[in-house]
């Protein structure tokens, strides 16, 4: 009998799986179960130039669908699984019917976090798919007003387009200082300021309590008393797992489905990656669960790999990045608040890096507009390069050069010439 391999998700991760098995030279059938009504897309246009009008949403899609044709890989739009019965090996559709695998893979991301008492609110979105973002689309026009409830990447992303395009836009974010919970206050101040010096209305501190329609538009209260009126509201307080199909299966979940470093879950011949899927990080140590689309591709190719019998593990510092504006900001690692912050480069100038450390060593990276100054931290963590701590937070010093100098392939004594 034919093996089935069925991918749930029709995200980057998914529709990078599916193609991956072909090339690892899975020659079975191969099922790409769609909730959306189109074929697989990349999302991180639908904050950016698909937001402006800037980008035909028809250019996302990962590959036509010819191409999945002519690898034999049936993508079923529109097909949600709606049960996982890992005894029997079967999957429950939306439409009623019931599909048998070998191996399944699950790549269903996480849905936005919703702002209770505004689900369903005229006005009010979030924004995680194709339809999210025309709608948020069609509402912003020069003058009009724009509240965005919380001011991380998701926010900051929707903020920078908007402002773009001459809306007036006021962020409302409940913590101290955007990202709280990520960057170190001084780098969190920066990254307020990016958005103040261009326009943006950037709040802290603000919990919003209530939104409803009032005879002058949306009116958000914030528990303060202060009252904001709005064309539209987008709510980007993060996101949540996807993950109910692993739970009610028996699989085991915490923060997302828990895998191991072959994006193995806990059950035989059930894998998970990208946003749903939290995995030991060998680098850094500990687990982590990372919402990022190059994050879910790099897993959908190791994956693929093992469910065609390979043997591979997903060991990559982890890296993000988001454009607004004119600037492209970019973290590497794992960074907490309380690091200590080394910069380097022009900071007036939108050009900098903050090499991150944490008890003497290096733990991340977070540029902006300076790219090659992650790619070379991230090296230097990955391939535990012996930089000396000294040098690697001295901002006269090349970080790209540094880790050239200390890999393993320079010529003897190039580390000290550099010097």
């Amino acid at each position: 009998m034919t093996e089935t391999f069925v991918v749930i998700g029709g995200g980057v991760g998914g529709g990078t799986a599916a193609l991956a098995l072909r090339t690892e030279g899975f020659k079975g059938r191969v099922v790409v179960l769609c909730d959306e009504p189109r074929l697989p897309y990349s999302k991180p246009p639908l904050s950016k130039g698909v937001l402006r009008g800037e980008e035909d949403p028809g250019r996302t899609a990962l590959r036509p669908p010819a191409w999945y044709d002519k690898k034999d890989i049936e993508v079923r739009t529109g097909v949600a699984a709606t049960a996982l019965d890992v005894a029997a090996k079967t999957i429950a559709l939306s439409t009623g019917e019931r599909l048998t695998y070998d191996k399944v893979l699950i790549a269903t991301g996480g849905r936005p976090r919703a702002l209770p008492g505004t689900e369903g609110l005229p006005g009010v979105h979030t924004l995680r798919n194709l339809e999210d973002s025309q709608a948020i689309s069609a509402r912003l026009r020069p003058g009009a007003r724009v509240i965005i409830i919380g001011g991380g990447f998701i926010g900051g992303e929707v903020a920078a387009s908007a402002i773009t395009l001459g809306c007036s836009v006021t962020v409302l974010e409940g913590q101290r200082t955007p990202l709280e919970r990520l960057l170190p206050p001084a780098l969190a101040g920066l990254y307020m300021r990016l958005h103040t010096e261009r326009g943006v209305d950037f709040r802290t501190g603000v919990t919003v309590s209530s939104i409803e329609h009032g005879p002058d538009g949306l009116l958000a209260r914030t528990s303060g008393g202060a009252e904001h009126l709005a064309d539209v509201i987008v709510v980007g307080i993060g996101m949540v797992p996807a993950d109910e199909l692993a739970r009610a299966a028996g699989i085991e979940v915490t923060d997302g489905i828990v895998v191991d470093g072959r994006c193995r879950t806990s059950v035989p011949d059930v894998f998970a990656i990208g946003d749903v899927a939290n995995a030991p990080q060998p680098h850094l140590g500990g687990r982590m669960r990372v919402e990022h689309w190059q994050n879910a591709q790099h897993q959908a190719k190791v994956a693929a790999k093992n469910m065609a019998g390979g043997s591979a593990e997903f060991a990559e510092v982890p890296w993000v990045w988001s454009d607004q504006y004119d600037l492209t900001i970019q973290i590497t690692g794992k960074p907490e608040p309380t690091d200590e912050v080394n910069l380097r480069g022009d900071v007036e100038g939108w050009a900098f890096s903050a090499l991150l450390t944490r008890e003497g060593r290096p733990v991340g990276c977070v540029a902006f507009n300076r790219a090659d100054d992650v790619r070379a931290v991230r090296r230097i963590m990955t391939d535990r390069l012996p930089v000396p701590i000294a040098r690697l937070i001295d901002p006269a010093e090349d970080l790209a050069e540094l880790a050239k100098a200390y890999s393993p392939a320079a010529p003897e004594g190039a580390a000290k010439e550099y010097a």
